[in-house]
């Protein structure tokens, strides 16, 4: 399935859905979450993909997901009953956080998630207590200081402690049955999953020389989707990896856990200019969506979206963007070049569906940005992409 255009509206589509819906509004395709699915299904028939729903939880999202047949990497009791709640068995969902709250472990045995991930033994000693017939996975660090954020800053557990740990899990009884890890966000090459895959190759064989039958191995996520100035082959890297695992882990089951390429590229923000003024010989453009909103993604996730005016911009001046709340942290662009612009201009913001509106908040009084489903509207309104 070739991926040469990914979701994007169009002028016409802009003004229609602002007109109609007013701004800030997220516009989500289902149809670009079916997409990009497929496409990991196709380059990576083995595996099975647990959609990480920490980047965006929306309902509809998570019903495509569900329907598609995805698998669900779950952080929380509060994903967990969500899911539970939709009619999602608890075997097809994968508790990931390394690190569990109680009352995680308590929505495990209730909602019968029996699988999940640890990097530590007191994390053992703590599902032995609660779940006692879970299956585990070692959660492994695997550095990668070139990912767009290094999970592994936080997660994973040495090579060097990478068998002792698993034989602990053993002796508690637990179900030890394979590894995971995860070699950050926004990896645009296949080179660490690869390096990560001679690493656990190694320790399969070794735990297998003592008496640790692996059979499960998660390959994380981390897949990438464009962004401003970095270049990429999906495919080829898919195929790289994909033959790797064919090659070096033809009897394992293989589980995915991919939360910003399943949702990134699906969801457009139309945003407009509510105010204008001029700072330190620069102009300054005040939006209706800021840092507090969909724009939160500049400070959590450290992304850089891209803002389309439509406008005439072969004259370009540098500009800073800012919010509409009352906080002067509420800056999310400054020196940003754009066309010129007036109160009233709309703004396209395209693939700002991972890690946006998941994390906005309401603070000030500012509602969150409305979401609306493009293959919904889009007929309604008698627009094209």
């Amino acid at each position: 399935m070739k991926r040469d255009k990914h979701f994007q509206i169009g002028r016409e589509a802009v003004e229609k859905l602002a007109a109609e819906y007013g701004s800030p509004l997220l516009v989500l395709s289902l149809e670009e979450v079916k997409k990009s699915y497929n496409v990991l299904r196709e380059y990576m028939p083995r595996v099975r993909v647990h959609y990480a729903i920490k980047a965006n939880p929306h309902p509809e999202i998570l019903q495509v997901m569900r329907d598609l047949g995805s698998c669900f990497d779950v952080a929380s009791d509060g994903e967990i009953r969500t899911l539970n709640a939709m009619g999602v068995e608890g075997s097809r969902m994968i508790y990931a956080n390394p690190v569990k709250l109680g009352v995680g472990l308590k929505a495990c045995c209730d909602c019968g998630v029996t699988k999940m991930t640890f990097d530590s033994a007191s994390e053992i000693d703590k599902i032995k207590k609660q779940c006692p017939n879970a299956t585990v996975l070692l959660r492994l660090r695997i550095d990668n200081s070139s990912a767009h954020v290094d999970l592994n800053k936080k997660f994973g557990a040495s090579r060097e402690n990478a068998l002792a740990l698993m034989q602990y899990a053993k002796d508690a009884g637990l179900d030890m049955a394979g590894i995971a890890f995860h070699v950050g966000s926004q990896t645009v090459s296949a080179d660490p999953y690869l390096r990560a895959l001679d690493i656990t190759r190694e320790l399969f064989e070794e735990a297998e020389a003592v008496g640790l039958h692996l059979r499960i191995l998660d390959i994380g996520g981390g897949f990438p989707i464009p962004e401003p100035k970095v270049k990429f082959n999906l495919p080829e890297m898919l195929k790289q990896i994909n033959a790797r695992l064919e090659e070096d882990f033809a009897d394992a089951e293989i589980w995915a856990e991919p939360g910003r390429y399943i949702c990134g590229t699906a969801v457009n923000l139309i945003t407009s200019v509510v105010g204008v003024t001029e700072r330190g010989g620069q102009p300054w453009y005040f939006l209706d969506e800021g840092l507090y909103g969909t724009f939160s993604g500049v400070l959590f996730d450290q992304w850089d979206f891209k803002l389309l005016s439509f406008k005439d911009e072969t004259e370009k001046i540098p500009a800073t963007f800012a919010g509409p709340s009352c906080d002067s942290l509420d800056i999310m662009f400054r020196g940003r070049m754009t066309a010129p612009l007036e109160v009233g201009d709309l703004l396209l913001v395209p693939s700002c569906g991972a890690y946006t509106s998941a994390s906005a908040t309401t603070f000030n009084g500012f509602s969150k940005a409305r979401f609306v489903v493009w293959e919904e509207v889009k007929e309604t309104l008698d627009l094209a992409e």
